[in-house]
């Protein structure tokens, strides 16, 4: 088991010389912003992560959260923890002044969340989710739930849910069966959801649940939808917490990993029926749960960054210390730490530069999503919330299914011990094996990239994104360095590959949609591997711009480049090649053949 220690210096890089910063700082409401701040930030941030999270990553996996009575109480250390985490302000940091949050971008919060996360997931996961619940409720809830609700949300003094899923119901949301009936001002909801995270805790005296539920005049399908507030506790006219609500926590689900999460499966209107109030107008809750969604699609893409970033440090100390066999070639030396052996080299080379990849994909996507909200110039707000649109599935997607690879790397780090529950490593794999399926599978995040994102508008947002990546090619390509040159070269290649699978896409999808979607995780997987190949060869330009400043640190982001260049980009042409030509040997067999 290794400690955590948060990589500012390599936050900080992608910050200021990929995600563009100083742009952001220039956005309205962000007049305070400075670099100074922002280091200030990262650095008590990794602190924080290091010394109270880090060491209770251990605790939550091998404890769990209990349930007893339809109460649930957190691993020991978690509840502490969460005390601490309020009572320094961290769950006011992106969240709206209006409400009591600094108001920091996205882009800055990133980082910070990047630290939770690896620090220690299944503690992240509570305020990820009551942030998301807060920008629902932002958005489309009245001026009193606002009031009501969001103060407390926003200090951390409460936290929030997202209850879509029930037993007949997985992501199909269209097959939803709450039901919610109008009393008064309010509803009173019945039914059943399950997979509810941090459904049930005692950190909090109150638990607001954002519920998705049917009226009884709504028409069939996910436009019969709405969305409710339900909180554990009703309020009383002044505010303070009044009776208990119909809604209850029935059992905790035994998982895989992130034991430290509760798990909750949750009864509403078990007696007279939990009291509900609507968000927004009705049948358009799934609209509303989607801002909800987007958000944690986001987050849930930075955790595949999070968790192989943990998983990474964990094998490199390992490989570092841990003695056995000579390096080859070096006759009869004296036995040495594995790390030196080649096989290991490339392991954790593969995996500190996938690592870096994905840090610099999934924070210039949340430097769109501060631009698409808050871009003065209607035109330039549009272009960014297209961009956030398109990259919200490809980061999620192609995040969280590498950090399944790079977590299973670090166990064969580590060899035998790596399977051993003792050392830590089997703990990452474990908890990452959940974020490609949270938040809508990877082929869900697929099927909106080919449909929505790309055969809806002919591919235009990628045409566009293929003439960023293309304008920097060139630039590595007339560069002195032969580093640089071999980076334009792969990537002129991997681009050519983009543009060949797109116009494949949106050429076929109308007619052939099931050819396109037998192929939609490979594309899915495609651009992620390619757009994170464009920032790898971003980082190298800066990098060689800047080699008299700190030589160490940039030559090593040139070679993590080229490693990728040499290393990962090749998977492009495998994944374009099951895009165009794939479909037919995917769709042969009828179903009694399997």
């Amino acid at each position: 088991m290794t400690d955590y220690i948060a990589p500012v210096k390599d936050m900080w890089f992608v910050l200021q010389e990929l995600a563009d910063l100083d742009e952001i700082a220039k956005l309205p409401g962000n007049d305070e912003l400075s670099a100074d701040l922002v280091q200030a930030v990262l650095e008590q941030a990794g602190k924080f992560a290091a010394d109270v999270l880090a060491p209770l990553n251990v605790v939550g996996d091998r404890t769990g959260a209990r349930w007893h009575d339809g109460a649930v109480t957190t691993a020991p250390g978690f509840k502490d923890a969460y005390r601490q985490f309020v009572d320094n302000g961290w769950p006011t940091l992106a969240c709206a002044r209006d409400f009591g949050g600094q108001g920091m971008p996205y882009t800055v919060a990133s980082a910070v969340h990047e630290m939770w996360k690896s620090a220690n997931l299944a503690f992240s996961l509570c305020p990820m989710l009551t942030q998301g619940a807060v920008a629902a409720i932002a958005h489309h809830a009245s001026a009193v739930l606002k009031a009501t609700y969001l103060p407390k949300m926003v200090s951390g003094e409460w936290t929030g849910t997202m209850n879509l899923t029930e037993p007949q119901a997985g992501s199909d949301l269209a097959a939803v069966r709450t039901r919610a009936v109008a009393d008064g001002d309010h509803y009173r909801l019945a039914g059943t959801k399950i997979f509810i995270t941090w459904g049930e805790h005692d950190y909090t005296d109150n638990i607001v649940h954002l519920v998705l539920a049917r009226l009884p005049d709504a028409p069939e399908g996910v436009k019969g939808i709405s969305l409710f507030i339900v909180p554990k506790f009703l309020l009383n006219a002044d505010g303070s917490l009044g009776q208990r609500n119909d809604v209850r926590c029935v059992s905790l689900e035994h998982k895989l990993g992130i034991h430290g999460s509760p798990t909750a499966m949750m009864a509403y209107g078990d007696n007279a029926g939990a009291i509900g109030y609507l968000v927004g107008t009705p049948h358009r809750g799934l609209e509303y749960m989607f801002t909800m969604m987007n958000h944690a699609r986001l987050a849930v893409g930075l955790e595949g960054v999070a968790i192989s970033e943990r998983a990474y440090q964990q094998a490199l100390a390992y490989a570092k210390q841990r003695v056995q066999g000579q390096p080859i070639g070096a006759g009869n030396s004296t036995k040495t730490g594995i790390i030196h052996h080649p096989d290991v080299r490339r392991m954790l080379m593969s995996m500190k530069t996938q690592i870096e990849a994905m840090r610099a994909l999934a924070y210039v996507a949340a430097s769109y999503m501060d631009r698409g909200q808050r871009e003065p110039d209607a035109k330039r707000r549009e272009r960014y919330q297209a961009l956030i649109d398109f990259f919200t599935p490809v980061v999620k997607g192609w995040c969280t299914e590498q950090a399944i690879e790079i977590t299973s790397t670090g166990i064969q780090v580590h060899g035998g011990t790596g399977y051993i529950e003792e050392t830590g490593a089997a703990q990452h794999l474990r908890d990452a094996r959940i974020i490609a399926i949270y938040e809508g599978t990877t082929g869900i995040q697929a099927m909106d990239l080919v449909g929505r994102k790309v055969a809806r508008d002919g591919g235009a947002i990628v045409a566009a994104v293929i003439v960023q990546m293309s304008e920097t090619a060139t630039a590595a390509a007339t560069a002195t360095d032969a580093d640089l040159n071999a980076l334009a070269k792969a990537l002129t290649a991997a681009v050519l590959r983009v543009q060949s699978a797109t116009e494949y896409v949106a050429r076929t999808f109308a007619q052939n949609p099931r050819a396109v979607a037998a192929g939609s995780v490979p594309y899915l997987m495609l651009l992620g591997t390619v757009c994170a190949g464009w920032q790898m060869t971003r980082a190298a330009l800066v990098a060689d711009r800047k080699r008299g400043t700190d030589s160490d640190f940039c030559q090593t982001k040139i070679v993590s480049a080229r490693f990728y260049a040499d290393h990962i980009l090749p998977r492009s042409e495998a994944y374009w090649r099951e895009v165009v030509h794939g479909a037919e040997s995917t769709l042969r067999l009828n179903e009694a053949q399997f």
